[in-house]
């Protein structure tokens, strides 16, 4: 089947995109589980089966930033003062955070960092971006060297 054959090919890439999009392993997973699983219910529907990974791509980083969405609301409204436990995810996380080059990407406005995610780490061209991104290949190009300049910026204070 070809949603499996996708499935094989392109799983772990879409993991890393979303990793770096949400910045947490087991959300990563879920969305690109739930983006396969509604490719897999919509794949009859689909007009052109051989952009079903640009359509995976999408799903995924829709997904990502209504996690990221959902994310804000439940800290907005969580409890304050409890004290933070240290999960085991975190643990598996902390190799990544060490990372100079991830943790500058965290502070980029979300744009931008799709864009920069999206084209270094997804090496994804500018109309790839654009179609993930629903934007512009313009807007894709504008986002992409406003976030390469800030990035060179936070990391020259690494060096």
């Amino acid at each position: 089947m070809a949603v499996t054959a996708l499935y094989s090919a392109h799983y772990r890439s879409l993991v890393r995109l979303a990793v770096l999009l949400v910045r947490d392993v087991a959300s990563a997973e879920e969305v690109v589980q739930d983006a396969f699983v509604a490719i897999h219910g919509a794949w009859r529907r689909l007009r052109d089966p051989d952009k079903a990974l640009a359509y995976l791509r999408q799903s995924v980083v829709n997904r990502s930033r209504s996690v990221l969405r959902h994310r804000a609301v439940v800290e907005k409204y969580a409890p304050k003062g409890l004290p933070d436990a240290p999960s085991a995810e975190n643990g598996a996380i902390g190799e990544l955070e060490r990372s100079a080059v991830i943790e500058a990407l965290r502070g980029l406005p979300t744009r931008q960092r799709e864009a920069l995610v999206l084209r270094y780490y997804g090496d994804l061209s500018e109309a790839d971006i654009a179609n993930a991104m629903g934007i512009s290949k313009g807007a894709v190009k504008s986002h992409t060297a406003r976030g390469m300049a800030a990035l060179r910026q936070v990391l020259e204070k690494f060096s």
